[in-house]
């Protein structure tokens, strides 16, 4: 069955490749003198159909955009069919060309549905001149048959309100050889525009962030479009996805170790002013901007976790109130009622910040995953790789943007 397209509609296809040129013949000149001046007018010029497509390429990726070029005509019939000769429905629109371009019309040619992996495809298009002559072009072409495909984790979840420090984090199942082209087809765009980049954190795992943190109020969608992507090593993309979130209000804590206080701001207002413990010397708080992951009313903390033997010397097995995590190391801001005699003048934690109960609750209650806890003054470290999966404010942006495979 023959697809229909108005006269300038040209047909557009995938890989750059030898072009595929089939001319009509037009109308020979009247060699008569019927005219008043005793002349014929001239035939017109044939039109020139280029298919960018090789003839018999193999290994196309179906996503490739697949493009035209007419000189001299329109297309009047567009047949693309598959291995089993099913027709193909698309829909062609023109491609924009500079002023000074005089080598034809490029139209992009889109399917409706996704070419399939593994496939044939035929295509003929058929154009006409300024005199009915008719031109026809074919081609035809085998997608790529993948080793492997994969579709990432993303986070944060679709439809999710979080803080201004929650990075976007892409997660792939096997390591990405072919990053550049994958960050390419990871798309981000914001209602307040920023500058954020993309950073490789492992060979399978890019995370995305802005200079400083998100604005306040912004909604964000990312779009990874990884459908005919090839990631490497035989593995392509499976399908694309998108994931859109709000970032909510501006959420900014700053637990001081030397001073034992934790100020907590909302917006440019601070809200609260607390005292508080960190952690000791022998156990200290990292330093740097920790991101809130999760809260917890009610959890066992037990050192067995991060390899210190509940019976060891320094190793605990508590159960803890009003727990607001913020990194993967065993950090959170807790209820601690154990230490309020400490809270505001030492540090005596295994590296949380410790509050009294009221005051654990008001923040649990106060703080959404993706809020920011700056910890300063601590004799610790700084936040690394090493605590967990979000660690992303602490990198030098200099150093977060040559991350990027893309420069």
């Amino acid at each position: 069955m023959s697809l229909q397209f108005n006269r300038r509609a040209v047909l557009a296809l995938g890989t750059a490749g030898v072009l595929v040129a089939l001319v009509g013949c037009g109308p020979e000149a009247s060699s008569g003198g019927g005219g008043a001046a005793g002349t014929s007018a001239a035939p017109a010029d044939p039109a020139v159909v280029s298919l960018s497509v090789a003839d018999g390429a193999t290994d196309v990726s179906p996503a490739t955009p697949l493009q035209a070029t007419v000189v001299g005509g329109s297309v009047t019939e567009v047949t693309v069919t598959d291995g089993a000769g099913a027709p193909v429905a698309g829909t062609l629109s023109e491609v924009p060309a500079p002023a000074a371009d005089a080598a034809g019309v490029t139209s992009l040619w889109t399917p409706s549905a996704p070419l399939a992996y593994g496939t044939d495809y035929t295509v003929t298009a058929t154009a006409e001149n300024a005199d009915g002559a008719s031109s026809d072009a074919s081609g035809s072409f085998t997608t790529v048959t993948p080793g492997s495909v994969s579709t990432p984790s993303i986070g944060p979840l679709d439809g999710t309100t979080v803080g201004v420090g929650m990075p976007i984090r892409v997660y792939f199942d096997e390591a990405v050889t072919n990053k550049a082209e994958v960050e390419r087809n990871l798309v981000v765009t914001s209602s307040t525009p920023t500058d954020g980049r993309w950073s490789w954190i492992s060979d399978s795992e890019v995370h995305f962030r802005p200079s400083t943190y998100w604005p306040a109020n912004t909604q964000v969608t990312i779009d990874a479009n990884l459908y005919g992507v090839d990631m490497g090593d035989g593995i392509w993309g499976e399908k694309n996805r998108s994931v859109s979130f709000s970032v909510g209000e501006k959420h900014v804590s700053v637990a001081d170790a030397a001073t034992h206080t934790l100020t907590v701001s909302s917006g440019d207002q601070v809200v609260q002013t607390y005292p508080m413990s960190a952690g000791s010397n022998a156990n200290p708080t990292r330093n740097g901007a920790h991101v809130v992951l999760e809260k917890f009313a009610d959890i066992t903390m037990d050192s067995s976790t991060f390899g210190l033997a509940v019976d060891a010397p320094g190793g605990y097995r508590t159960d803890v109130q009003y727990a607001t995590r913020i990194s993967n190391n065993g950090e959170f801001v807790h209820a601690a009622p154990w230490s309020v005699g400490q809270q505001g003048s030492s540090n005596v934690s295994h590296g949380c910040i410790n509050l009294s109960t009221d005051r654990a609750q008001w923040f649990y209650d106060f703080s959404q995953p993706g809020d920011v806890v700056e910890i300063v003054n601590s004799v610790g470290p700084t936040l690394s790789r090493a605590d967990g999966d979000i660690y992303d404010w602490a990198i030098p942006w200099d150093q977060w943007v040559a991350g990027s495979a893309l420069g």
